[in-house]
């Protein structure tokens, strides 16, 4: 039986680098505990208030601070409020340390990205190229009269006025379509697209809010309704909030199929150059329709559209729609699969060079890192190496 005395002990022994790897992974899962957060809120307290500034560069304290989510820096931050004033240099502190900590648990984790054997740890090399810049917030709204706009240029306020629909470009850079009088052509429609290294995000005249990923493309009617249903067309990738609406059914399609909501949050991958069609779902029920066939999705279930059949197993959602937070995540996956993903968000090409390696990577970069990082990091394993000029990556073994 696990005492609090016990997780005390592994916590100093962790920050003291003297750990063994089973003592360091027991660690690490107590933090996945509801039980544990109070305990954990103290030990980290602690230890920022009896340690300097050294913890900004300590890989054992980022370990640490990479694992604590969301919910407990918020209960450490708000507890700033009750705490007196020369205590109150501790939580200035962990917000700074925070600050870096999830840059360091990158860098902490890009040195393990995955091979089989765990205990090899590999330098990072530095790779010396003309740096590329991750990709960044823009799209193109072609409207119903054939007029394109730059979405990334313009600024914030009304971008015009078709179909009874009023379009503005709000503060924080979404597009917002609101309806402004009866529709009087539901023909017209409009397409929002992203180029590679683009992402946006669209609100549509129901509310509902739809983040586009890299190198993909929303098309619907001005006003969103087609024969009593909420139509949208969708290549490539996207994520969506869909508001609810009992007598409009929510449909997107595709080229291979179509997924029907009535108000859920769900992702749908749709490349055109992938085998698989992927749709995930985060809560909510949808169906799903290919090929003559039909499916029910449940929260927590990823449904895999292969040759035009559909395969449901569970998932873990976080890695779908990591891009949307600002983030590659992936787990077991091939050198091409990544590859595609920094195709479309930096806007290169690859090329591959002999033969391909078999090995399957896991792990987590922020989408804000330049090529050379991500490219680093992935090299460090030993298992792929790369040159690029220009705007080409050479892959190799």
């Amino acid at each position: 039986m696990k005492t609090s005395e016990q997780l005390r002990i592994l916590f100093k022994k962790h920050l003291d680098n003297t750990c063994s790897p089973e003592e360091t992974q027991r660690l690490m899962n107590y933090f996945q505990l509801d039980e544990d957060r109070e305990i954990l809120k103290e030990l980290i307290i602690g230890a920022l208030e009896t340690q300097d500034e050294y913890y900004e560069n300590d890989f054992a304290i980022a370990k640490v601070l990479g694992k604590v989510d969301q919910d407990l820096f918020v209960q450490i931050k708000e507890s700033a409020h009750a705490i007196p004033e020369d205590k109150n240099k501790v939580l200035k502190l962990w917000l700074k340390i925070a600050a870096v900590a999830a840059v360091l648990a990158v860098v902490y984790i890009g040195v393990y990205f995955f091979n089989n054997q765990p205990e090899k740890v590999v330098t990072v090399p530095t790779i010396t190229v003309h740096d590329i810049k991750p990709g960044g917030y823009g799209a193109t709204l072609t409207m119903a009269n054939g007029r394109k706009v730059s979405l990334a240029n313009v600024v914030s306020g009304e971008i015009g006025r078709e179909s009874g629909i009023v379009i503005t470009k709000s503060g924080d850079g979404k597009l917002v379509y609101e309806v402004d009088e009866k529709t009087s052509d539901p023909n017209a429609s409009n397409t929002l697209s992203t180029a590679r290294g683009e992402t946006y995000q669209v609100r549509l005249p129901d509310g509902s809010l739809v983040y586009l990923n890299a190198a993909s493309s929303l098309t619907y009617a001005t006003s969103l309704i087609e024969n009593g249903k909420r139509v949208v067309t969708l290549s490539g990738e996207g994520y969506f909030e869909v508001a609810k609406d009992k007598q409009h059914p929510f449909v997107v399609k595709t080229d291979r199929q179509e997924v029907e909501v009535l108000g859920t949050h769900f992702n749908i991958s749709s490349y055109a150059d992938d085998a698989v069609e992927k749709t995930t779902l985060l809560e909510g029920s949808v169906k799903l329709s290919a090929s003559g066939n039909s499916k029910v999705l449940k929260p927590g279930q990823q449904a895999k559209l292969i040759a035009g059949k559909i395969q449901i197993g569970e998932t873990d959602t976080d890695l779908a729609v990591a891009w949307k937070n600002n983030e590659f995540v992936v787990e077991s996956e091939h050198i091409e699969n990544i590859m595609k993903m920094i195709e479309r968000w930096y806007n290169v090409e690859v090329v591959y060079m002999g033969e391909k390696t078999n090995q399957r990577f896991s792990g987590k970069v922020s989408r804000f890192d330049k090529l050379s990082k991500v490219l680093e990091i992935v090299e460090s394993t030993g298992e792929a190496h790369f040159k690029v000029k220009g705007r080409t990556v050479y892959v190799s073994r």
